[in-house]
């Protein structure tokens, strides 16, 4: 029964290892390092999404708790000198 034991025990290793092996093998080729890459850039797209998210949040919070007027960001918000022309302007 030991004998057994130890057999499948050394079997169920050498799977583990070949399957962690090919893995690792994947990982390091051209695509597999592209591929992990590309995924770093989405996090950290996501992540300066979610700060910004955040920030923006407890900005208006803010303004909200200490009675600010809201910021008008002037890049988001052009005014209407902006929709002028030369001719219009006297």
């Amino acid at each position: 029964m030991t004998r057994g034991l130890w057999f499948v025990a050394g079997a169920g290793v050498g799977v583990y290892a070949m399957v962690r092996g090919r893995r690792a093998a994947e990982a390091l080729t051209i695509d597999g390092v592209t591929d992990r890459l590309k995924g770093a850039e989405v996090g950290w797209q996501m992540f300066r999404h979610e700060v910004a998210a955040g920030m923006a949040e407890k900005e208006t919070q803010l303004r909200e708790r200490l009675a600010l007027a809201p910021q008008v960001r002037p890049e988001l918000n052009p005014g209407p000198t902006a929709d002028r022309t030369d001719e219009e302007q006297p």
